[in-house]
């Protein structure tokens, strides 16, 4: 069959949902040649008997594709399994839990057709007008903040990092490094591509929220686990030239922050020079960087006490505007090996 896209459906443990999530799909994609790829992540609750069972009540077999995992790997590691076998221009990833409306990610496809230069488009709970329920106030909390450190760190401006309704296209799926197994894949997945300079559209749509008791499995850990993705995708998962200009900054930035204050003072400032190390080496390379650390010492010489602080500040901020300055003027030149560890 021409499929015009896939959808992704990763499953584990939701026999209570899985008649409604089926019913609601088939309705919402009926005049649309998709490939919906079902993978059972090793439940233990029915939900494999289930499918194995009732899919074919709802999906032609040329349509279909079932993967069952044979214990449970996880969502990243399922949803890996899932894009192996994509056809069509389009991968449309929605959960089986039935927290989201599968009329609301039609319409987001119906979205992407229409608008030919949107290559990605995420579902936001946080936007629009359409129904909402929610049961837990720290869950919002954390996904908004862990949204915002996301915004920050990858210059973007999205309003729900952990949404499960996305349209990605395909051939952009492939080529993303999505090396994770657990929930993580949702920030290794937006990094990834964010890195590429690739725009991130959002959509409204509606959720309603369950609770652990309904069965909902997001939990402390996976929070807890949240930031340590976004600080390997960030500041380790980059290429030879990034990581080397990383090193050079985060070795200067920690030396540079050792000559200010005492005790536990001097132990906060150098945690602070090392986060604003690794920051500004994300956009620049060896020399645009010397320029920085040339004028922070240059500032250093100019004041005494605490007062030094004050001039190295300044003369960040020169060097900053400077650095960029010199960025700029070489970006129009050839980028072979030494342009690209240099400028």
């Amino acid at each position: 069959m021409n499929f015009k896209a896939s959808i992704i459906i990763p499953v584990y443990n939701e026999i209570n949902s899985l008649e409604t999530l089926c019913f609601k799909l088939k309705e919402a994609f009926q005049n649309i040649k998709v490939k919906y790829i079902f993978i059972d992540d090793g439940s233990s609750d029915g939900s494999y008997g289930w499918l194995t069972k009732n899919l074919q009540n709802y999906f032609n077999t040329k349509e279909l594709y079932f993967i069952s995992l044979k214990k449970n790997y996880g969502k990243g590691y399922a949803i890996r399994e899932g894009i192996k076998k994509l056809e069509g221009k389009y991968t449309i990833f929605i959960d089986s839990d039935m927290e989201y409306e599968p009329k609301d990610i039609f319409e987001m496809y119906e979205v992407v057709v229409k608008n030919k230069n949107i290559n990605v488009l995420y579902g936001s709970r946080n936007l629009g007008t359409k129904i909402q329920l929610r049961k837990y106030f720290l869950n919002g909390i954390t996904v908004k903040f862990n949204t915002f450190v996301f915004n920050f760190l990858f210059n973007q401006s999205l309003t729900d990092l952990h949404t499960g309704s996305k349209i990605v296209e395909s051939s952009l799926l492939k080529d993303l490094d999505l090396n994770t197994d657990g929930f993580g894949i949702e920030i290794v997945m937006s990094s990834e591509i964010s890195k590429k300079e690739i725009n991130i559209y959002e959509y409204g749509i509606s959720y309603l929220e369950r609770t652990v008791e309904q069965g909902k499995k997001i939990t402390f850990i996976d929070g807890i686990k949240s930031y340590y993705f976004l600080f390997r995708e960030r500041f380790i998962k980059n290429d030879l030239y990034t990581i080397i200009s990383l090193l050079y900054s985060l070795l200067f930035m920690t030396y540079a922050g050792s000559h200010f204050g005492m005790g536990l003072g001097k132990i906060l400032v150098v945690i602070f020079f090392m986060i604003i190390g690794l920051i500004i080496a994300l956009s620049r390379k060896i020399i645009p960087l010397s320029i920085v650390f040339g004028l922070i010492y240059t500032g250093s010489l100019f004041s005494k006490g605490n007062g030094k602080i004050y001039s190295v500040v300044i003369f960040f901020l020169l060097g900053l505007y400077l650095s960029n300055k010199t960025k700029n003027f070489f970006l129009e030149k050839r980028k072979n090996f030494i342009h690209k560890l240099l400028i």
